[in-house]
This record gives structure tokens, C-alpha cells and sequence, in this order.
């Protein structure tokens, strides 16, 4: 018999109690500068790295509770066919559907929402990246459609924080469609003289980028965003030429005149207030003045001309 296991470790353990379980998550690290940030170090600062500021990938969730005041509330998004073409690939497209599902607890890759930003009203969708990559299918196109009607209805302005791969794959033409369908639904928001304001976050590619996504009467970005419509070895190869330094990231756009701006996160409810407050404020017309009759000039007699 080991007296050190059997008699001295049961009389230490009691002495000083059982060990305390440490949670997994209270560091995180930042994929950029791969510093370890503390998780309430990282929450305040709205999941931007404190060391580089990389602007790391957050849910429509918390996209959602940094961007409203507070009492904002969400819309329960029309239902849709979940499986119209019943694909298969490796795996069936409706299981994958329910892992995604119940990871995110939502029910596509995109939430809606209105409320208040700093005061003006807003209708606000937000896609979750995490849910398939936030691919645009049909839930996708009947949840911006909606919000575009719900903004038509509450005479707000509508921003959308874009953050999807493009298409998703497994609705065929059905994901085709929906870039279309969008497009309807941005006008609907502009011929009601309504802002429609587009902010991209990391990354905003496929067909996305090729359909509302920049057709926004203001265009913003986060720093360091990834935006384009294929990705950068594609175009290579395509173009057989050695793309730019920073290609197809917001700062690079923003010089040459694709974004209208590019906003810290921390920032961005700031911003989108006062552009809100800007664009929506009446315009009061001053009635024109009545012209007033022409003064009359009266022009003195000739006087004769002096005798030499």
C-alpha cells in the first residue's frame, strides 16, 4: 500500500478543499496578432483586438445589440421551403440546415430588427457568418425583402451589415434568384425616398457583393474588411497578373472610391446616427419673396452748355 496516495493525498485534498473548475473560454485569441486578449477585456472593447484592432467576426446577435439603443426588437422572418431541390452531397442539405440550426439558434444566417440608433428610428438586418458561411438562400432574400417592406411601413431608413461567402450552393437557381429579389426590394426602400445604407464586415464576397450590397446610398465598411465578388487567387489566375497590396480589404476600396467609409466598430453607431440625422431631416422650403417693382431712376435735366 502507497501511504502517499492512500492516506497523505485524501488528507491534503481535504485540508485545502477540491480544486476549482476554470472555464474554457476566458481567454481568447486574436487570429491577426495571435495575442491573448481576457474575455472582458474583449467584450468591452466590442470584440476588436486590443492589441492590433483587428476587427474580429461577431454574431447577428451582438451585431444587433451594438448597433441599436436599447429596447430594440426582432422580427420573426417568414418561413420558406428548406429544402426545395432536396440536395445531397456529402451529407443532406437538410441536415446540414439543422446543425446550423442548433449551433446559432437561429433559423437562416440572417436576423431583422428595428429600433432606435442614438435617438432615429431603423429597421437593421444583420447576417450571421457562422450559419453556412452566412450564404444567401431563400430564407435569406425573404429576410431582406422583409425588412425592406418593414422599413417602408415604419418610414425608416434600412442598413444592412453584410458578412456571407456568396450564394449558397445547395438551393441551386432558387439562391440565384434571390440576388434579383433583392435588388426589388432596395428599390422598394428608395423609391419611398428612404436610406438605404449598407455597412460591409469581414468578409462580403459571391453574390452578395454582386447584388444589394453595393447599391447603398451610403457605403461603409469595418477596417480590414475582406469585399469582392471572387477571391484574389482566382483573379490571378484569371488575370495572370500580381494583384495590388492589400486587394479587395475596405481600406484599399475605400481609396479608390468603392466605400464612402470606413468605421470603427466602436464607432459605428455614432456614425450611423448622425448619417441617419442627416439624411432624414425635412427639408423646409422658404417661400420665395415677393419681387419688389424696380427702383426708378430719376435722371437729372441737361444742363445747357457753358459760353467759352
Amino acid at each position: 500500500m502507497n501511504w502517499i496516495s492512500e492516506w497523505a493525498l485524501p488528507k491534503i485534498k481535504t485540508l485545502f478543499g477540491a480544486p476549482r473548475e476554470v472555464p474554457e473560454n476566458l481567454w481568447h485569441k486574436c487570429s491577426a496578432c495571435e495575442q491573448m486578449i481576457f474575455h472582458r477585456d474583449l467584450e468591452r472593447a466590442l470584440h476588436v483586438c486590443t492589441h492590433c484592432g483587428h476587427h474580429m467576426r461577431i454574431s447577428a446577435n451582438r451585431r444587433l445589440e451594438y448597433t441599436f439603443d436599447s429596447g430594440f426588437s426582432r422580427i420573426e422572418l417568414p418561413r420558406v421551403p428548406s429544402d426545395p431541390l432536396r440536395f445531397r452531397d456529402q451529407r443532406r442539405y437538410a441536415d446540414r440546415l439543422r446543425e446550423a440550426q442548433a449551433k446559432s439558434a437561429m433559423d437562416d444566417a440572417i436576423a431583422v430588427a428595428h429600433g432606435t440608433i442614438d435617438g432615429h428610428r431603423a429597421v437593421v438586418a444583420a447576417f450571421e457568418f457562422a450559419f453556412m458561411g452566412g450564404s444567401m438562400g431563400a430564407g435569406v432574400g425573404e429576410g431582406i425583402v422583409t425588412a425592406a417592406r418593414l422599413a417602408v411601413l415604419q418610414d425608416a431608413p434600412l442598413i444592412v451589415f453584410t458578412a456571407s461567402g456568396g450564394a449558397r450552393m445547395q438551393e441551386g437557381a432558387v439562391s440565384l434568384m434571390q440576388m434579383p429579389r433583392t435588388v426589388i426590394a432596395t428599390r422598394l426602400v428608395k423609391e419611398a425616398g428612404l436610406p438605404f445604407i449598407v455597412v460591409m464586415c469581414d468578409p462580403t464576397t459571391g453574390g452578395v457583393t454582386a447584388s444589394f450590397a453595393m447599391l447603398g446610398d451610403i457605403q461603409i465598411a469595418e477596417p480590414g474588411a475582406l469585399i469582392g465578388f471572387a477571391g484574389a487567387r482566382v483573379i490571378e489566375q484569371t488575370v495572370r497578373e500580381k494583384l495590388p497590396e492589400g486587394f479587395q480589404r475596405a481600406e484599399y476600396l475605400l481609396e479608390h472610391g468603392i466605400l464612402d467609409l470606413v468605421v470603427p466598430r466602436g464607432d459605428m453607431r455614432e456614425t450611423l446616427g448622425r448619417i441617419i440625422g442627416l439624411l432624414r431631416v425635412p427639408l423646409v422650403v422658404a417661400p420665395e419673396p415677393e419681387m419688389a417693382g424696380e427702383p426708378t431712376v430719376v435722371l437729372p435735366p441737361p444742363q445747357p452748355a457753358a459760353n467759352n
